[in-house]
């Protein structure tokens, strides 16, 4: 029975997660289209994306420790409600100003009116982080690469909406429509979850966590898992690399297509997305999740590099598409080697960790290579020495400055990706995955959710079932207020 009601809550708790991901996503994307388009500057576009991924790395590391100190649902309401009400404050800051004062790039009001938005897409993490405990809690262990499959299966499918009616909303309703559409979509999601019941157990108090940003409780988790920093540092050089194409993605594709029809483009690439998470969910990772993932970014690397060789929209938004369908491995792989090797009640907080130090490298490219972009490599290439140097690879167009800088970015993490095999960090990161023990969470909370199993509701057989239901706390599973496990530290 509660293996059935850990299955239908994982369920609802991705459907929800679909609704909140759309919503948010799609009023950030509806911002950066409606900036583009109405002051056409690469520097804005930058700005706002490279503000996002440095708000949620300011941020990430709260939410972590946030999410272990409470309950899961809880903490999904809590994300909803912030949004919802963030949203709300930009709609009222909206329809307070004319449209000239929020598109002023040197006024107050379009900093405010963006901020407002991209912290209520930031919150949004929250859940998110909430969500990567939520599989180690519901899935059985064997299954978590397909479940972390599932949901980047999700996330494309929000993907895949957002960028259809992003742009769509900002062509036909504009963008005081667009706000009041998120506004409402956001209040479902919170009405969604309040029928939502997820079997969890109340979180203990952690004592060694004595502020609310708990560094060192963090950093305590990384260190008993060798090699973990390792994988942490390589996903964040991955995002300092992917910070390139978070700048200048949408200025490209605006290139080739207006609004309406980007959007259209996004939707079809983004279904690489749905391609990719779904192969995960299907297959798994393999017995190496860290080789899988390495192998993807490899082959990240060299598209990177050639889908913008010529200013062809078909060998754009196919690359595109390719290059969608192998995020997924990518990020199921790390949150899979998390979800094994650190021990349950600290997973929040690495996840935080990780949020964070791979969100703050985006925003150092994207905000260094936007003004590097408009003022010198893209007036560059529309010169006739730049066309003469590098004409004959990157052909002729409006956007050869954007391509060269793409063709560099997808070279480097190649280099970085190969080399990363070579590495020790690796070797014992993936010694460590294959010894490491399965983990059983138990503790006194969890007798809500196993009364209804016929277990006693006092705690001391609240261990949680395995793959085939047994109870896992008859064999000596880890309670909350147990000491951290150093999954495989005997084998290295």
């Amino acid at each position: 029975m509660q293996r059935t009601a850990a299955k239908t809550a994982f369920a609802n708790v991705l459907v929800n997660t679909l609704i909140a991901n759309v919503t948010t996503s799609f009023l950030w994307f509806a911002l950066t289209f409606w900036v583009y388009i109405e002051t056409q500057s690469v520097l804005a576009t930058g700005i706002i994306g490279g503000a996002y991924m440095l708000m949620v790395a300011f941020f990430a590391m709260l939410f972590g420790t946030i999410v272990d100190r409470h309950r899961k649902h809880t903490v999904m309401l809590l994300s909803s409600v912030i949004s919802a009400v963030a949203f709300l404050l930009a709609g009222v800051v909206y329809v307070s100003q004319p449209e000239r004062a929020l598109l002023d790039l040197g006024g107050p009001w379009f900093w405010l009116f963006s901020a407002v938005i991209l912290f209520g897409g930031v919150i949004e993490q929250l859940r998110n982080i909430a969500l990567s405990t939520t599989v180690t809690l519901l899935v059985e262990e064997e299954k978590r690469a397909n479940a972390n499959g599932l949901v980047g299966t999700v996330q494309g499918l929000a993907f895949l909406v957002t960028s259809v009616f992003s742009g769509l909303s900002i062509g036909f309703l504009g963008m005081g429509w667009t706000l009041a559409i998120a506004i409402v979509a956001m209040v479902l999601t919170f009405v969604h979850l309040l029928f939502i019941r997820i079997p969890e157990g109340t979180p203990k108090a952690d004592p060694d966590a004595k502020s609310a940003l708990d560094f060192r409780g963090s950093v305590r988790a990384i260190r008993l898992a060798p090699g973990l920093f390792a994988l942490i540092i390589f996903s964040t050089f991955n995002n300092l690399i992917g910070g390139v194409y978070m700048a200048l993605m949408d200025p490209y594709g605006l290139t080739l297509f207006d609004a309406q029809m980007w959007g259209f483009a996004l939707a079809f690439a983004s279904t690489g997305f749905l391609i990719g998470g779904g192969l995960v969910a299907k297959f798994g990772l393999g017995r190496k999740p860290m080789r899988t993932m390495l192998l993807v970014v490899i082959a990240m690397g060299l598209l990177g590099s050639v889908f913008m060789l010529r200013e062809w929209w078909p060998l754009y938004v196919l690359g595109m598409w390719v290059y969608m369908a192998l995020v997924p491995p990518v990020e199921a792989a790390e949150q899979t080697v998390i979800q094994k090797v650190v021990p349950f009640d600290r997973q929040g907080r690495v996840f935080g960790v990780a949020a964070a130090m791979e969100a703050a490298a985006a925003p150092i490219t994207a905000f260094l290579i936007a003004p590097i972009a408009e003022f010198l490599i893209i007036p560059y290439m529309k010169t006739a020495d730049g066309q003469r140097q590098w004409g004959w690879l990157l052909g002729e167009g409006d956007a050869r400055g954007i391509a060269l800088i793409c063709l560099f970015a997808g070279l480097i993490m190649v280099v970085v990706g190969t080399l990363a095999f070579f590495t020790k960090s690796y070797r014992r990161l993936t010694e460590l995955y294959a010894h490491a023990p399965e983990q059983h969470i138990g503790g006194p909370g969890d007798a809500e959710a196993l009364s209804a199993d016929g277990h006693d509701t006092d705690g001391s057989d609240a261990g949680s079932t395995d793959a085939d239901g047994a109870d896992a706390g008859a064999r000596g599973s880890r309670t909350a207020d147990a000491p951290p496990i150093v999954p495989g530290a005997s084998q290295l």
